[in-house]
């Protein structure tokens, strides 16, 4: 399937030059995940809510300053392919063109509604994030966009004193209070807003009651919650009573699932790939396939490397955060680190990656060894 019948031909637009006051005003108006910017009439980038969760960027910002340069999708590309450049762009929206001219944009809503029935097939315990960061309901605003920037997230459940679910945070919560009027809360007699703003209790901005949903019912059905609710993604429990968290199933996680294939080689999704200087994603892609293939009876249905670039340098050379998760038939297996350059910072994930691995199979050993012990003495 392309795309060529799901193109979205009306969207929202603003000049480079225009202030950021406007672009927020069009996201509280039409609830975009994305608006185009242009220059001159032509297309010059995006801007999407992450962007505008900052809370140091003032509303007389140009929209210049704050676009993305989302990546070009071409009107005739395979849904698959355009819903990998979403995700490795770490967008919500890309502009599609038929040859040079601006033919309208694309958006993760429009995919997930053109294959909605085909989901079935999946459970949402098949492509649901296990690590979840989650948030107390004392934490502040303040707590909750350090945690969101630091790990490139866009919600958190919120949890009491014992650990169930209580409630969830976004960036459009947070987005709604904090940075809407900027402007208001950085000058004359309110100059001192913003920081008490930032020290509000996440439990007063926290939306609850919490759409939650069972790891195995299926994506379809997750989708079209999402959907029918306008959410971007829903809390995973397998215990309405306790409401213990399980896991977050997004938007994101089911376009990454859509470039799931059953090609010779290993589907590997990549976030932030603009990083990427002196190591490729072939690169990337052979040094994950070496760490499966030693061991032979773990089979690895999606690998998912993620970077995120840190404002320190040395010599020039960013720092740089690598994270990779691995889904396989033993469940999910992570490394993460950092280094100067994603080359750097990737060897050190995969590293990682690989001790966890061995210390997986290490513990796999063991618990079959002693059922193996227990079957025996079972016989005496």
């Amino acid at each position: 399937m392309d795309i060529e019948d799901i193109i979205i031909d009306e969207y929202e637009e603003v000049d480079v030059d225009e202030r950021l006051g406007k672009v927020r005003s069009a996201f509280e108006r039409t609830r975009s995940k994305g608006i185009i910017v242009t220059e001159d009439g032509e297309y010059a980038g995006v801007i999407t809510e992450k962007q505008l969760l900052q809370s140091h960027v003032e509303d007389s910002t140009k929209a210049g300053a704050m676009m993305l340069s989302a990546p070009r999708v071409d009107e005739h590309a395979d849904v698959r392919d355009v819903a990998r450049v979403l995700v490795e762009g770490d967008v919500k929206v890309a502009p599609v063109f038929a040859g040079e001219r601006l033919a309208g944009i694309i958006t993760e809503n429009a995919i997930l509604e053109a294959v909605i029935e085909n989901l079935d097939v999946l459970t949402v315990g098949d492509i649901a994030t296990e690590d979840v960061l989650s948030v107390s309901e004392d934490a502040t605003i303040g707590q909750v966009i350090n945690l969101m920037r630091e790990n490139s997230i866009s919600r958190a459940p919120v949890t009491n004193e014992n650990g169930y679910l209580t409630g969830v945070v976004t960036t459009h919560d947070i987005t709604d209070i904090v940075v809407r009027d900027m402007d208001k809360a950085t000058t004359g007699d309110r100059g001192g807003d913003i920081e008490r703003m930032l020290d509000i209790p996440v439990y007063d901005v926290m939306q609850s009651p919490v759409e939650t949903i069972d790891p195995d019912a299926t994506v379809e059905t997750a989708v079209r919650t999402m959907l029918d609710e306008r959410y971007s993604g829903l809390v995973v429990t397998s215990d309405p009573e306790d409401r213990l968290v399980s896991g977050i199933i997004t938007k994101t996680d089911v376009l990454r699932a859509l470039t799931y294939t059953e090609d010779e080689h290993m589907d590997v999704q990549i976030t932030n790939i603009e990083v990427l200087e002196t190591i490729t994603r072939e690169e990337i892609v052979s040094s994950i396939e070496a760490v499966s293939d030693k061991y032979a009876d773990m089979q690895v249905q999606h690998a998912h490397v993620r970077f995120k670039q840190h404002k320190e340098k040395l010599r020039g050379t960013p720092l740089i955060y690598a994270q990779i998760r691995l889904r396989t038939n033993v469940g999910q297996i992570g490394g993460s680190g950092e280094g100067y350059g994603a080359e750097s910072a990737f060897r050190v994930a995969l590293d990682k990656l690989e001790r966890n691995v061995v210390e997986l199979k290490g513990m796999q050993a063991d618990e079959e060894y002693e059922g193996q012990l227990l079957r025996k003495l079972g016989q005496l």
